[in-house]
């Protein structure tokens, strides 16, 4: 470490600052008496308390050889902030247009939405056939199922970790707005009740005009398009973001059960459709996509709760506004979700996981639960020894897309801090860019969690 001293002289003033220079951390410290100024390599502004005048004739051609340099430094500024001030910011009604009434998540429903006009539309200037219609409307329902399976959603974020960093700046930011898949599930969810009601209305006017051949479509069939298209209102009611937010355990419940009961009908009225049909019913099943279709949700909708189970957890309080929740029934990657519940049948919420190699290694993964809810709240209040979690951990933007950017910046509150910790584990990044601390895992173990317990 070398120490030496210069004396640098202000523009209106002498000061003698005492100059250390560390070489082996590349930055410089310097001490003024009445004040302290951390210099970087580059610049340095120091404001002195007070102005003594100037001695002798050295010290002034010191002093304008001095004045001359931050005259350039000066107008340097200057420009940049002229420059600044060139740059004009767009109007409000351009972001509001931008990134709220057209962002990613309203593009795709709306690109779906139109998709699906303008068949509609097609199917309907044609001689529109029933089965025309709730093929189509299955289909959307098939794709709105699928958009919320972990395997799918796995699919699309591993697929889209594949692509490399070196491909251009603007595909890779399409690619890493996958996690906008939600306004396909809506797009699609609206999209399949506009269809359907075509399918009812069509349904009814055939049915009370005597349009189709004698028996084929009884009142069972009636009664059961009704009723599957009330479900499907009571779950768009229940979506609507305003009563989605205010209601959440409510909309959870409806839109559980009440799909449940929609593809449990649906099975019911092609089943009842395809009886009264020629020449045989099994004939006229295999040929039909709705059949087909309606096979795949089933499986969507039995895959999560196929894997549900009631697993062993040791919660560690950090504090009243946060736990840590401890399981070793799998392994996980930094940022995957898992699905918890007290009740296999109400309310489940997912959390960002995290591994337990680094501090906790009697179990193998864990999860930070912070106080913003009733269900939340009494995680903590209460801890438990055992609770609910099915499907298999779903990975998210951090897991695949991080990678796409040499240095994403990721918002974090001290509660999600850990699952962000990914970028550590991460083969493709430069650590020391990233971590204040020459050790990861040390920084890893005892950084956050002082501000968990906060």
């Amino acid at each position: 470490m070398d120490c030496e001293e210069k004396k640098i002289i202000a523009p209106s003033a002498t000061a003698v600052l005492t100059h250390n220079r560390f070489q082996s951390a590349g930055t410089s410290t310097s001490t003024l008496t009445g004040s302290t100024a951390v210099l970087s390599p580059d610049n340095a502004h120091i404001v002195p308390e007070q102005a003594p005048p100037l001695e002798d004739k050295k010290s002034e051609a010191i002093v304008q050889t001095t004045e001359h340099q931050n005259t350039s430094s000066d107008s340097f500024h200057t420009d940049l902030e002229k420059q600044e001030e060139e740059i004009q910011p767009r109007p409000g009604w351009y972001s509001f247009l931008r990134y709220t009434a057209l962002n990613t998540y309203r593009r795709l429903f709306s690109l779906v939405f139109i998709s699906n006009a303008i068949a509609f539309i097609i199917i309907m200037i044609s001689d529109a056939q029933l089965l025309a219609l709730v093929n189509a409307a299955a289909i959307n329902l098939c794709i709105c199922g699928l958009a919320r399976s972990p395997f799918v959603i796995n699919t699309l974020f591993v697929t889209a970790g594949k692509i490399p960093r070196s491909t251009p700046i603007r595909l890779r930011t399409i690619a890493a707005k996958v996690f906008h898949f939600g306004g396909v599930h809506s797009g699609c969810g609206v999209a399949s009740a506009i269809w359907y009601a075509a399918f009812v209305g069509k349904v009814t006017y055939d049915y009370t005009h005597r349009n189709i051949p004698q028996g084929s479509l009884n009142i069972a069939v009636v009664v059961l398009a009704y009723l599957i298209m009330v479900l499907l209102c009571a779950i768009i009611v229940a979506a609507y973001p305003a009563i989605r937010f205010k209601y959440h355990d409510y909309f959870e419940a409806v839109h559980r059960f009440s799909g449940w009961a929609v593809i449990l009908m649906f099975w019911a009225l092609l089943l009842t459709f395809a009886s009264e049909q020629k020449p045989s019913m099994g004939h006229f099943l295999v040929h039909q996509p709705a059949f087909w279709i309606i096979i795949i949700i089933t499986a969507a909708v039995i895959q999560p709760w196929a894997m549900l189970r009631k697993v062993k957890v040791d919660a560690q309080v950090l504090s009243t506004h946060a736990t840590r929740l401890h399981f070793d029934f799998t392994s996980t990657k930094f940022g995957q979700g898992i699905s918890i519940s007290r009740h296999p049948l109400k309310d489940w919420h997912s959390f960002a996981s995290f591994p337990d190699k680094f501090d906790h290694p009697q179990t193998k993964f864990s999860m930070v639960v912070s106080k913003a809810g009733d269900f939340t709240g009494d995680i903590i209040a209460n801890p438990p020894t055992h609770i609910w979690k099915r499907s298999v951990p779903a990975y998210g933007f951090g897991c695949e897309c991080s990678s796409f950017f040499a240095v994403p910046v990721l918002p974090s509150s001290p509660s999600t801090l850990l699952p962000f910790a990914f970028l550590l584990a991460n083969s493709h990044r430069r650590h020391e860019n990233l971590l204040p601390h020459d050790s990861r895992d040390d920084w890893f173990r005892y950084r956050p969690l002082p501000l968990l317990s906060r």
